[in-house]
């Protein structure tokens, strides 16, 4: 391409949806440094906060998805609709972009449609395994459509399907490193084995109330714990004298920055089961429990999960379940080495490194 390239992104409301936008921006930026990039985002949502750090421009739409726990809030959706439409239209005429990638979420809704009513190429990214309405809807002017499960064609016309993953951070792939190594790193003993526990950046009450209740298991077993809480129960789980005598078993951490070294460092994994943290984990190919979040949209996270416990390369234990399934089902695995490396293998099906660079490629393949 001579010219300069211009390219729009929208995808928003969660980081589900805004990471893999950056990603493919990251992507594209790589190859074209002075190409151009606007996001459309949702004002109020994280995306207007996240998208700016990444270095990348950002303008809000007044878009709100519908409340079905409060009806009477749905009153004014219809002009937010109008409103949003209108402003997507302004913002793509005056921007002019080559194309449109859509992640997903409100505002993405109301950008692709515009932008292909104008006669602008989209691209759709779907995450997960039960695609949300927009995407779906928007997947039918589509150039293309990114999934990152098999068998999608259910949703989208056959033949724009591409099953490339979802883009993940770049030092996932990168950084892993060998288990023992890593084990060292963070100060833990290399010859016992290492459960990796997260839920999210503002952690999973269910989680950190499974691993409160199994405190007694995990000392008797002597097996050591890097437990990510999240924001909502650090601090008190950080005072609780019952966690503080197994200092040299549990490592306690709000967040954890430098995932990649958590993830090799673990044996074992158990995770909710949003679309990018089953993406990163099967790149990290570590047997994992998945814990779906059961308030997700569509129960979405049941449904990522079953794809990779159909495969045998997860076990789930539902939220419901966790007192009576988690320990049992966590146990079936450290105690089973076979199983451990079976469960490995078997996430290499789901692994794409590569995802954000072969999405590229099929872009600039179709709009040449």
């Amino acid at each position: 391409m001579g010219k300069k390239i211009k390219v729009l992104l929208s995808g928003g409301g969660t980081g589900g949806h805004i990471f893999p936008a950056i990603a493919i921006a990251d992507e594209i930026k790589k190859r074209f440094p002075d190409a151009e990039f606007l996001f459309i985002g949702a004002n109020g949502k994280m995306e207007m906060e996240k998208v700016p750090q990444a270095g990348y421009k950002i303008e809000g739409l007044n878009i709100a998805g519908f409340d079905r726990g409060n009806l009477l809030k749905n009153i004014g959706l219809p002009f937010k609709l109008i409103s949003s439409l209108l402003k997507a239209k302004k913002i793509i005429k005056d921007f002019k972009p080559d194309f449109a990638v859509g992640t997903g979420g409100f505002a993405s809704g109301p950008a692709l449609f515009m932008a292909a009513k104008m006669g602008i190429p989209t691209f759709i990214q779907e995450q997960n395994s039960l695609p949300g309405k927009t995407n779906t809807a928007n997947g039918k002017k589509a150039k293309a459509v990114f999934v990152a499960y098999p068998d999608m064609e259910k949703f989208f016309p056959h033949s724009k399907v591409f099953f490339l993953g979802n883009p993940i951070r770049e030092n996932i792939v990168s950084g892993m490193q060998e288990t023992s190594s890593a084990k060292e790193k963070l100060g833990l003993d290399k010859n016992k084995l290492t459960i990796l526990s997260v839920g999210g950046s503002l952690g999973s009450r269910t989680l950190n109330n499974g691993w409160k209740e199994n405190l007694e298991n995990l000392k008797e077993k002597g097996y050591q714990l890097i437990w990510q809480t999240g924001k909502l129960d650090y601090k008190e789980l950080s005072n609780e004298s019952q966690i503080s005598n197994f200092e040299s078993q549990i490592q306690l951490k709000e967040f954890i920055k430098d995932m990649e070294t958590a993830y090799s460092a673990a044996d074992v994994i158990v995770s909710r089961a949003g679309a990018i943290a089953i993406s990163e984990l099967s790149v990290a190919q570590k047997p994992v429990v998945l814990v779906p979040f059961p308030f997700a949209a569509e129960d979405h996270q049941t449904k990522n999960a079953m794809n990779l416990v159909e495969k045998n390369a997860a076990r789930m234990v539902k939220d419901s379940e966790m007192k009576e399934k988690f320990w049992s089902v966590l146990l079936g695995i450290c105690e089973n080495e076979n199983v451990r490396k079976e469960m490995s293998e078997n996430l290499k099906y789901f692994a794409k490194p590569n995802a954000a660079k072969e999405i590229v490629d099929e872009i600039f393949k179709i709009i040449k």
